[in-house]
C-alpha cells in the first residue's frame, strides 16, 4: 500500500479529531478536564469505552493469537463480563456516594495517606509504560509502512505520534476524550466489520460458509478443560478475566474517569451493563477476524503469524487497498483511544492526588494541569525511544508485563477496605505493595522448577492475595467505621 496514501488518512483522520476537539473544549476548565462536568451522557460513554479497552495491541494481537490460543480468550471475555457486574454493583456506587474525581481518595479517607499515595503511584507506573508501549507498537508500524520511506528517523515519528494526542487532548481533556473515543470506537469497528467482509469476498465465502468455515477451523475451540498447567484452561482464563477487569477497569483512573462522568450512578450502570454484552461480541468478531486471516493466509502462501498477520495481509496482500486504509484507521483508533485517555487520566490523578491541585489558587490550577500534561508526554516519548534503542522484544515485552503486576497491590488494598472493617499501620503499606509484586515476579520466573506449575494471567490474583495478607498482618484492632 502507498505510504503517501496512508499519510493521507493519518492527516485527514487527526483533523477530524482536532476539529471535534475544538467545539468539545469550549468554556472548559478543571471540572471539564477531569470529569467533563458530569454531563456524559451514558450510551455516549459505552460506545467509547470499546474503544478504550481494545488497545492497538489487542487490534493487532488478538486476531493473531488465535493460531497459538484458538478461541480461548473468549473464557477470559466470560470472566471479564462478571468483573464488570461486580464494578457496576460493588465499585461505581461507592465512588459516586463518595463523590470522587480520583478513585485513590477513596484509599487515604480508608486506610491513610500513605496508602493513597501508593495507590495513586502504582496507577501512574501501570499507565505510563502501557501507554508507552502500546505507542511504541503503533509507531513502528507507522514507520514502518509511511515515515520511514520519507527519510524521517523513528523518534521524529513518536514525536509526530505524541503532538497528535496531546493537540486534541490538552484543552478540553475528558470531555474531549468522551467524544474522540466515540469516534474512534467507530473508525475501529468498521475496520473489523470491513476486513472480515472484503476477506471472505476473496475467499468466494457467502454468510453462511464464512460461519461454516470459521467453526470448523482447527481454531474456534473455546472450552478448554482438560490440563490445569494449560495456560487456556477454563478455570485459569475465568477467573483471571474475573480479576483482571476488576483491577484494570475498576480500580484504574483511566477507565472510572469516564464512568464517573455520566449524570448519576443510574446512568453510569446503564453504561457498564451495555458496554460489558456488546464487548463480548465485538471479541468474538476479532478471534472470528483472527481466524479468517490464518485461513486466507493459508489459501494464498502468507507466512506471517501473529502480530505481523493481519498489518501484512492488509498492507502488503493481494487485497491490501480498501483494507489497507481502514486497517491503518482502525489502528490509529484503537491505539489512540486508549492512549489519549491515558494522558488525560495520568494529567488527573497527578493533579489531585499529588498536586493537590484544588488547594492552588484558581488562577494557576490550569497552568498546572497543562504543565502536568506536558509532563507526562515528554515522559512517554522519552519512553518509547528507549523502547526503539533496547531493540529486544522479548525485554519490552516483560516491562509491560511488569506494570501489569502493579495491579495486584490495588487489587489487595481495595478488596481489604471492602471486605473488612479493619485499620492498618499506614506507614508500612508502601513496604507491602512493593514486597508483593517482587515476590510473584520470582515465583512466576520459577514456578515450573519448583512447583512443577506454570502460572498465567491467574498471576494477578496471586499478588492481590499476597497484598491482602500483608495487610492483614499490619492491620489492628481498631475498625473501620
Amino acid at each position: 500500500m502507498d505510504s503517501s496514501l496512508i499519510l493521507v488518512c493519518i492527516a485527514s483522520y487527526f483533523l477530524i479529531l482536532i476539529l471535534v476537539s475544538h467545539f468539545t473544549s469550549k468554556d472548559q476548565d478543571n471540572k471539564t478536564f477531569f470529569i467533563a462536568n458530569k454531563k456524559s451522557p451514558w450510551y455516549i460513554v459505552a460506545f467509547g469505552m470499546i474503544g478504550a479497552s481494545l488497545s492497538g495491541v489487542t487490534f493487532i494481537s488478538v486476531p493473531g493469537w488465535v493460531a497459538e490460543s484458538n478461541f480461548s480468550y473468549m473464557q477470559m471475555v466470560i470472566g471479564y463480563f462478571f468483573g464488570y457486574m461486580f464494578i457496576s454493583e460493588v465499585l461505581m456506587p461507592l465512588y459516586y456516594r463518595l463523590n470522587l474525581i480520583s478513585i485513590y481518595t477513596y484509599l487515604g479517607d480508608r486506610f491513610g495517606v500513605f496508602s493513597y499515595k501508593t495507590g495513586s503511584f502504582y496507577f501512574i507506573i501501570s499507565r505510563v509504560i502501557g501507554a508507552s508501549f502500546r505507542l511504541f507498537l503503533v509507531a513502528e508500524v507507522f514507520h514502518a509502512f509511511v515515515f520511514r520511506s520519507f527519510g524521517i528517523p523513528f523518534y521524529i515519528t513518536v514525536l509526530i505520534t505524541i503532538l497528535l494526542i496531546w493537540v486534541y487532548t490538552f484543552r478540553g481533556g475528558l470531555k474531549t476524550i468522551i467524544w474522540t473515543d466515540t469516534l474512534q470506537t467507530f473508525f475501529m469497528l468498521l475496520a473489523l466489520f470491513l476486513s472480515i467482509i472484503l476477506i471472505s469476498q476473496d475467499l468466494n465465502y457467502d454468510f453462511k460458509q464464512l460461519i461454516y468455515n470459521i467453526r470448523e477451523s482447527d481454531f474456534s475451540q473455546i472450552f478448554f478443560f482438560g490440563d490445569i498447567n494449560d495456560s487456556r484452561h477454563f478455570l485459569k482464563q475465568f477467573f483471571a478475566g474475573f480479576f483482571i477487569c476488576i483491577a484494570m477497569t475498576g480500580l484504574d483512573q483511566d477507565m472510572m474517569q469516564k464512568n464517573l462522568s455520566c449524570k448519576n450512578i443510574v446512568e453510569a450502570k446503564k453504561n457498564m451493563y451495555s458496554f460489558s454484552v456488546v464487548l463480548i461480541v465485538v471479541n468474538l468478531l476479532f478471534l472470528s477476524l483472527g481466524a479468517l486471516l490464518y485461513i486466507y493466509a493459508n489459501a494464498n502462501g502468507i507466512s506471517a503469524t501473529g502480530d505481523q498477520l493481519f498489518p501484512a495481509i492488509a498492507l502488503s496482500s493481494p487485497v491490501s487497498g480498501i483494507i489497507g486504509v481502514f486497517f491503518i484507521l482502525g489502528l490509529i483508533a484503537a491505539a489512540y483511544s486508549s492512549a489519549d485517555s491515558a494522558l488525560t487520566s495520568l494529567t488527573t490523578t497527578f493533579s489531585i492526588d499529588f498536586m493537590n491541585i484544588d488547594n492552588v489558587k484558581k488562577e494557576k490550577q490550569i497552568i498546572y494541569r497543562k504543565l502536568i500534561h506536558v509532563g507526562f508526554s515528554v515522559l512517554i516519548f522519552f519512553l518509547v525511544v528507549i523502547f526503539e534503542l533496547i531493540e529486544d522484544n522479548s525485554i519490552i515485552s516483560a516491562l509491560f508485563k511488569a506494570a501489569g503486576y502493579t495491579y495486584g497491590p490495588l487489587l489487595g488494598l481495595y478488596f481489604f477496605g471492602l471486605f473488612t472493617n479493619l485499620k492498618v499501620r499506614d506507614k508500612i503499606v508502601p513496604l507491602i505493595c512493593l514486597m508483593t509484586p517482587v515476590i510473584c515476579f520470582f515465583l512466576n520466573r520459577n514456578s515450573e522448577s519448583w512447583f512443577n506449575y506454570k502460572f498465567g494471567f491467574e498471576i494477578l490474583i496471586l499478588n492481590g492475595f499476597l497484598t491482602f495478607i500483608g495487610l492483614m498482618l499490619i492491620s489492628y484492632k481498631k475498625k473501620y467505621i
